[in-house]
């Protein structure tokens, strides 16, 4: 690699704040005479239940019921996993007519709770539905079941020379139909944008069964409402995507990338305009990591990609990724930002690393993308995924660590670390929350809503692309209006009036 050298607390404004489970008791139990009737749409091997009819053994339900952090438990005694949109279809239209709620479900990666049942719901796991319909190399469109594997599409139209315009960690688990339904941001939404331009239609299974067919392969289609837009986002409380038509847009031919270390938080805005100037239409993520989270990663294997001479006290890391079209035009962008910035009067970095290879290109990637794990290992993470404006991603981080601080909860007794990454270019800050010895009720209410609320204040968004869930229901006023929130309550009436699908998420 080629080597460079050389607060104050807000006064939140008081709302209320519940976090109430949800009763169903307008919902019906999963019993054997609906195991019997799904045994008439499924194969013997696409039912899972404890019910004596099946006798699944529980350990086998068990992945369906808890989600990826262990956060999240659910009480589902029966699983379908469905082939085909027709399926789906008659199970939604039974489960409708015996008032039975629905879970709908894919990688089962997400972060509040979307995909697990709360009480008596039956899950609906997507993954058996992982066929690509077809793929157009010339425009880029893609079509593919809901169930397919994000990775796996990646893979299958890199021939092509295309790639997927979203990119995210938990990419080789997660679905194509969880991705939409979450409206999952990543890596890539700077360059692509997000999945309401590049999804061009879905096919969903309405809350009645009905299946609606907006499968358009068009880029253009100015008829009428765009319907698809409210299952993009809408967590399956809506309806079930199951298939989905997505513009893939071309493979970059020249794609570099730096990392950079920073003496100041301060410095992060200005290093952001300088290199968005600089680099225009080649820059494709700008992805920012505390000292905190550097020095987990470091912990944990990944780099290190810089001395520790050359990090010196740097306060935090930025890492630029370039995706172009020209090796030699893009290289010499990146060398004359590079000579700018260290030739500054003032200089904005303290040091910072080039890729020279497709392994030294791997090798920083690897660190943005491996803190996910790494917080992981470290206990068990309170995650918060939320928009605040860009020069206050520090101060959100700080604040929270002297709350826990001031309530005598931090430390390896508690919370052992308090830390933010994201993505710069879209004002995404996750905020990780380790508690070292797992979950417990004080450090939540020590967490929420004092963090909904310092979000508010800065007038950002409790969810910048993890969704609402179960996690943010109770919290969804403080990005939302009462007009707005009421607005959704009545599109929800419309769509699903016996409140079947995926009950207890999304609105309070």
């Amino acid at each position: 690699m080629l080597r460079l050298h050389n607060f104050i607390r807000p006064a939140f404004r008081s709302r209320r704040w519940a976090h109430n489970i949800p009763t169903f008791s307008h919902l019906n139990s999963v019993n054997e005479e609906d195991i019997a009737h799904f045994s008439s749409i499924l194969a013997p091997t696409s039912i899972l239940s404890t019910l004596s009819s099946v006798s699944t053994p529980a350990d086998d339900i068990a992945p369906y019921n808890v989600d990826w952090m262990g956060k999240y438990h659910g009480q589902a005694n029966s699983v379908l996993r469905p082939r085909t949109t027709q399926q789906v279809s008659e199970i939604v239209k039974y489960c409708a007519q015996r008032k039975i709620g629905i879970v709908p479900q894919g990688g089962n990666t997400g972060l509040v709770g979307g995909g697990i049942s709360l009480q008596k719901e039956i899950v609906l796991s997507l993954g058996a539905m992982n066929n690509v319909r077809s793929f157009d190399p010339v425009s880029g469109v893609l079509v593919a079941d809901a169930g397919c594997i994000l990775q796996s599409l990646s893979e299958y139209i890199a021939p092509h020379n295309h790639i997927m315009p979203l990119d995210l960690g938990a990419k080789g688990s997660c679905q194509i139909g969880g991705n939409i339904s979450t409206n999952a941001g990543g890596l890539r939404l700077l360059r692509y944008g997000s999945l309401h331009g590049t999804v061009l239609g879905l096919e969903v299974v309405l809350p009645d069964g009905t299946i609606l067919d907006q499968l358009s392969t068009l880029r253009k289609d100015n008829t009428g409402y765009d319907l698809k837009q409210l299952f993009i986002g809408g967590e399956g409380t809506l309806g079930i995507v199951t298939g989905v038509s997505i513009l893939t847009p071309p493979a970059p031919q020249a794609t570099n990338n730096i990392f950079l270390a920073l003496p100041r938080f301060d410095n992060v805005l200005p290093l952001f305009q300088t290199v968005k100037r600089q680099l225009g239409e080649i820059m494709s993520a700008f992805e920012y990591i505390d000292r905190t989270a550097y020095d987990m990663g470091l912990q944990h294997g990944l780099g290190p990609l810089l001395s520790a001479d050359e990090v010196g006290d740097s306060q935090c890391f930025v890492l630029v990724e370039t995706s172009g079209g020209n090796q030699d035009h893009d290289l010499e962008k990146l060398n004359n930002l590079l000579e700018s910035l260290l030739t500054a009067d003032e200089p904005l970095i303290n040091t910072g690393v080039l890729s020279q290879s497709p392994t030294q290109f791997n090798s920083i990637w690897a660190l943005r993308e491996g803190l996910t794990e790494c917080v992981q290992k470290e206990g068990k993470p309170y995650k918060y995924d939320v928009s605040v404006p860009l020069a206050d991603f520090q101060n959100v981080v700080d604040a929270v660590r002297e709350r826990m601080i001031s309530k005598g909860l931090y430390g390896d007794h508690a919370i052992s670390k308090v830390m933010g990454y994201g993505h710069v270019g879209d004002g995404n800050l996750h905020l990780n929350v380790i508690a070292k010895h797992g979950y417990r009720p004080e450090l939540e209410a020590a967490l929420e809503p004092f963090i909904y609320e310092i979000v508010a204040d800065r007038k950002g968004s409790v969810s910048a692309e993890h969704g609402i869930g179960s996690m943010k229901r109770d919290a969804l006023h403080y990005s939302k209006s009462e007009v707005s929130i009421e607005w959704m309550r009545k599109v929800k009436q419309v769509f699903d009036p016996l409140n079947i699908m995926n009950p207890g998420k999304v609105l309070p």
